[in-house]
């Protein structure tokens, strides 16, 4: 069996090699694809059939998909070109008639808000248009993205936003990894769309709470409107695109966009989903590691 993961330079797909390799596939049943021959190296060394593609050249997908009977496709980095993207490894995954595609999408990506979701809803059609048998995984939050702002809450003491009381139900990548590596290595999931998150809905009082605890000192949060937090941002330095961003998500945030939390991520890896304290100290500790 031959089992392909494309991001494989990034963190939620070589965390998902991990997570197949724990559960006992072969490192030679394993192709890990990305964009760097140089961050793939790792991986080749364990074992583990490696290759280099650029998503915006459907030749070099054709070559790594081939004899695939699973491939993840983890949801390309570069917002706004996502569409053209996936329908290039999607087309190619046609082509090379890989037994099952798994697809990391967003939360409820066909019916939100969310400012992230119309990339990830075009996608699930052009896969429902595919032919192939598909599973989707759609990914709430990774509480990795909150790892930045921990610094700024040490020299601050305060988390500051305009996402209200709304809830985040994060989980760690190496949750939402878990999760990717049981539906590539287990029937049962073609046609399925899981809703994927953490166990808890967190407040960003909850947020504040868990960085103070982490850095051994009081942090609080402090909410501002929209108006007040994109003037912040850009005071700090962002753009006016990305702190409408920001701003954007908090919103999607204050509206609950990222608050459902059915546990069916718990559910899929047998265990209950990283704390968010306990997310937050991990990824702060590795993205201290040298090998970071």
């Amino acid at each position: 069996m031959t089992i392909v993961v494309t991001g494989a330079t990034g963190h939620l797909g070589r965390l998902t090699v991990d997570a197949l390799l724990d559960r006992g596939v072969p490192a030679s049943d394993i192709r890990a694809l990305g964009r760097s021959a140089e961050r793939l190296a790792p991986l080749a060394e364990r074992g583990v059939q490696t290759a280099v593609i650029d998503f915006e050249k459907p030749e070099t997908l054709d070559t790594a998909f081939a004899g695939a009977d699973a491939l993840l496709l983890v949801s390309g980095s570069e917002v706004g070109q996502r569409i053209p993207q996936h329908r290039n490894a999607i087309d190619a995954a046609v082509r090379a008639g890989v037994g099952r595609l798994v697809y990391t999408s967003a939360p409820h990506a066909d019916d939100t808000d969310l400012i992230l979701a119309p990339e990830h809803a075009e996608t699930e059609r052009l896969l429902a248009d595919s032919g192939l048998p598909v599973t989707v995984l759609r990914n709430n939050w990774y509480t990795e993205n909150y790892v930045g702002q921990i610094d700024a809450a040490a020299a601050t003491g305060e988390l500051v936003g305009s996402a209200a009381d709304g809830r985040v139900a994060s989980a760690s990548r190496k949750d939402y990894a878990e999760a990717a590596a049981v539906v590539l290595t287990t029937d049962g999931h073609d046609g399925a769309v899981y809703e994927l998150a953490g166990d808890v809905a967190w407040t960003f009082d909850d947020l504040a709470a868990a960085v103070g605890e982490l850095l051994g000192t009081s942090v609080v949060y402090r909410s501002v409107t929209p108006e007040e937090h994109g003037s912040a941002l850009r005071e700090a330095g962002l753009d006016e695109g990305t702190a409408g961003f920001v701003v954007a998500l908090d919103g999607n945030i204050r509206d609950g966009a990222l608050a459902d939390a059915p546990g069916t991520l718990a559910e899929l890896i047998g265990r209950p989903t990283t704390p968010l304290a306990a997310g937050l100290a991990e990824a702060r500790a590795a993205a201290e590691s040298p090998a970071a």
